[in-house]
């Protein structure tokens, strides 16, 4: 089968109109056509933080704390290490590094992060600074964002988070993100990445403030980047967790399941280009990750031994391995361990078989999209 290339136009009437089940099964055959194999990945990570402090004031994030505020942090490099080290010894393969723009670092801080880490745990792969942080690093230092880039690289970092992404046009950041990266400044960052040779994610924040029309430009934006630079591994979606963000008052219902196994349909269909997409049981549960994996997605993303920011907008949910190993057989695939550039850990050798049925009778038993017809009834129905 050939991968068609859908407008936007396409996709947006598919995003608004089509049944859901119709816009998975699509979704679900491109997802065979690019991994035809039984299998989903995912990987063991940590995320911790080295700081909270943060001046970007991000309507929907818990997480920062002013600067001066008796509830801010900074951790030392030896102390981000330590923790890292201990997740290591769990089985974690990735340290995914962010934090607050906190405007008191020097580019000496960030270059002892990494030099610690490595020289706790020289193995463990460093996923390491948002494209924001990257440009208030580059400006606390003096230098370009190309330069900061290039020191980071030179020191190990060879793949950089997508996040801070939310939704690529200004009309929505001005009102959830004033203050952070507009959009092309988010796309010129990951351009320099690429342009340098790392590998990146890219996301998507939904559920709040942006329009469908907002929805599809932000994949357009992403997979035109990915025809000029082919630097994005895997595209990772999640919906707005309300909390205690200020955000929270002006959105009073949280986003349905079914809208994200919509997400993860269009976001398969339009980025033909980008290779893998991941469904997060993490983000959305995990019922609706296991839906993904018949929505487009072939990754089930982390294990998380730390997290902290999603954790502060009282999103607190956990997993054991077994657990998550399970829930993948459960949807009627083959776990597989991966490193964050997908390359195999450990697991099944990998083999060519058919699109697994004994998912099926799992699925039929489960209330779901095969009762949703169309966007519009979706929220008639919540």
């Amino acid at each position: 089968m050939a991968i068609e290339r859908i407008s936007a136009e396409t996709g947006l009437a598919w995003l608004r109109d089509m049944p859901l089940v119709e816009l998975m099964a699509r979704a679900d055959a491109v997802r065979w056509e690019l991994h035809p194999r039984a299998e989903v990945t995912y990987v063991l990570d940590t995320n911790p933080n080295y700081t909270n402090v943060c001046t970007e004031n991000c309507t929907f994030c818990s997480f920062y704390r002013p600067v001066g505020s008796k509830e801010g942090y900074v951790h030392s490099p030896e102390e981000v290490a330590s923790r890292v080290a201990r997740a290591y010894a769990q089985g974690a393969t990735t340290v995914l590094l962010q934090g607050g723009h906190n405007p008191d670092l020097p580019l000496d801080y960030y270059l002892a992060l990494i030099d610690a880490i490595q020289a706790s745990t020289p193995k463990m792969h460093l996923h390491l600074f948002s494209p924001s942080e990257i440009t208030q690093i580059a400006k606390v230092a003096g230098e370009t964002v190309d330069q900061i880039l290039q020191r980071f690289w030179e020191r190990g970092v060879k793949t950089m988070p997508g996040g801070g992404a939310e939704i690529l046009t200004d009309r929505v950041r001005r009102k959830v993100s004033p203050k952070k990266l507009s959009a092309d400044g988010w796309i010129n960052v990951m351009r320099s990445a690429h342009r340098v040779g790392m590998s990146t994610s890219a996301t998507m924040m939904y559920g709040h403030l942006e329009e469908n029309e907002d929805i599809i430009e932000h994949l357009v934006r992403l997979r035109e980047l990915q025809d000029e630079t082919g630097g994005f591994y895997a595209f990772i979606p999640w919906s707005f967790k309300r909390g205690a963000s200020p955000l929270s008052q002006l959105v009073k219902t949280d986003a349905l399941p079914s809208f994200y196994l919509r997400i993860l349909a269009i976001s398969r269909l339009m980025l033909d280009n980008i290779l893998h997409i991941q469904a997060s049981w993490f983000g959305e549960g995990i019922r609706a990750g296991q839906l993904g994996l018949y929505s487009g997605a072939d990754d089930f993303g982390g294990i998380l031994i730390e997290e902290n920011v999603l954790s502060q907008a009282q999103h607190k949910v956990a997993i054991t391995r077994p657990a998550l190993l399970n829930a993948i057989r459960e949807a009627g695939f083959t776990p597989v361990q991966r490193t964050t550039g997908y390359e195999v850990v450990q697991g099944t050798p990998l083999v060519n078989i058919v699109h697994p049925e004994a998912a099926v009778e799992t699925f039929q038993r489960t209330p779901g999209p095969q009762q949703v017809v169309s966007q519009e009834e979706e929220r008639a129905n919540a």
